[in-house]
């Protein structure tokens, strides 16, 4: 069989967020975020369930970090609860807050894992929506603050830094859908969370670096979906590229480019006018490291009933579904190759902009919803997320080979935890969590990925 090896220095790793797994929601000085008042409130979340104890990491982190070390993980992914450590947003700082982090960062490093720190996954506190939330211009300024209260606080200890999970999904499904927290359904309103996020990564950034205590890295992560036509018909290929623009350009091009394509949209135009004030883009070109979470493709229709893009996400026949979307392995390939051949070759980068400082890549979200359960011998037989795993990585090799030097790779998640609006039901974690009584059990997954971090690769 041919072995699939990886560069010796490639970081193996998994992640979670704070509000997915730490519980105790008002616990030590926590102030409330918009997602705790989101799912108390009836009616938003599948059965009614809410984070408030979870998986309890908040006090079974020490067990948590043991089974990171046995599954020889390089690094840990998570990320920090912001009205855990400043009630308010702003102003008081929650001395226990900080203690937590202080914990787990130390007990991470004690064994030998790397902590990869995200100041932002969805969880904003409620003090400053109710100011406005990322509408709001001032959030970004609150953020950079938070942010450089933590690199004072951490950066003695924690070189790699991510300031936000996917702030499109912060945006668009908090402020455009209203599926997520704090549930406003307003386009114009969803664009403007959107152009401020971006710009409090620019701000954040400026301010880490600031008070940074040793050299460090500066990322990103953001949900990327590759977007092909659902026909040759040109208006459905116009609706790729529309769906393309607010999926992917959307994202990249202020990262990596310095530009926007927000004009592109007529919500755009007004809002381009209107929130995006000189020297916003420069601040959000600021990037040592780019996040690519990837999850499946996208397929596109044209359809006018549809707001912004006029066109709808189509799910094809005789392929293979999670519980949650398409699993499409070779899209990881082909979009690793879209965003290196747009954004990383000569001549693809903003003129006057230094080639040879492109940020480097790294996988930092994937993985698959199984309706995982224990097995009368007390195993967690997950062989299609084994699968997944295998052909999504032979994915990534592929690209590598072919010249993109993808950093490291991280599963998404470490253990079964709540998942947003949908509850408890998808099971993306190598870990198993018996939701009554907290239990963990290491997947048959996690052992056939602790083997691949043990051998650098798989046998294909």
């Amino acid at each position: 069989m041919q072995k699939i090896s990886f560069p010796g220095d490639f970081i193996w790793g998994c992640a979670s967020s704070a509000y997915q797994v730490e519980g105790s929601w008002n616990e030590d000085g926590k102030g409330p975020s918009i997602w705790d008042t989101f799912v108390h409130t009836p009616g938003k979340i599948a059965g009614n369930e809410t984070g408030d104890v979870s998986t309890d990491h908040y006090h079974r982190y020490k067990e948590d970090v043991a089974l990171m070390k046995e599954l020889g993980l390089d690094a840990y992914r998570f990320s920090t609860a912001w009205s855990r450590i400043m009630p308010d947003g702003s102003g008081k700082v929650n001395q226990a807050g900080l203690g937590f982090y202080d914990r787990l960062v130390d007990e991470l490093l004690g064994n030998k894992i790397e902590p990869y720190i995200c100041l932002f996954h969805y969880d904003l506190p409620q003090a400053l929506q109710d100011k406005g939330g990322w509408p709001n211009r001032d959030t970004a300024y609150a953020f950079a603050d938070y942010a450089r209260l933590m690199s004072d606080h951490f950066s003695d200890r924690v070189k790699v830094w991510f300031t936000h999970n996917e702030p499109w999904v912060s945006a668009m499904a908090g402020y455009f859908s209203g599926e997520h927290a704090p549930g406003i359904k307003d386009p114009l309103t969803g664009f403007k969370a959107l152009h401020h996020l971006f710009l409090s990564h620019g701000l954040a950034a400026e301010a880490i670096r600031a008070s940074a205590k040793q050299p460090l890295k500066i990322g990103i992560t953001l949900n990327l979906n590759p977007v092909y036509p659902a026909s040759a018909a040109k208006k459905d290929r116009e609706a790729t590229r529309r769906m393309d623009t607010a999926l992917n350009r959307l994202q990249l091009d202020p990262f990596l480019k310095g530009t926007t394509p927000l004009q592109e949209f007529a919500v755009g135009k007004v809002l381009s006018k209107s929130i995006v004030k000189p020297g916003d883009l420069e601040k959000m070109h600021s990037l040592d490291l780019l996040g690519v979470n990837y999850y499946s493709r996208t397929v596109a229709r044209y359809d006018p009933k549809f707001p912004v893009v006029a066109a709808k996400q189509v799910f094809p026949d005789g392929n293979e579904y999670s519980r949650m979307w398409e699993i499409y392995p070779e899209g990881i390939y082909e979009l690793l190759k879209r965003i290196w051949k747009d954004y990383f070759t000569p001549g693809s980068v903003k003129p006057g902009v230094d080639e040879k400082a492109a940020p480097e890549i790294m996988i930092t979200e994937n993985g698959v919803p199984i309706p995982d359960g224990v097995d009368f011998d007390g195993r967690v037989r997950d062989e299609r997320r084994i699968r997944y795993l295998r052909t999504h990585l032979y994915q990534v090799h592929r690209a590598m080979q072919e010249g993109i030097p993808v950093r490291g790779y991280f599963h998404w998640s470490l253990m079964d935890n709540f998942e947003w609006a949908l509850g408890y039901a998808p099971r993306f974690g190598m870990i198993y969590v018996d939701y009554e009584t907290l239990n963990r059990t290491i997947k048959d997954s996690g052992r056939w990925f602790a083997g691949v971090i043990r051998e650098n690769g798989f046998e294909l």
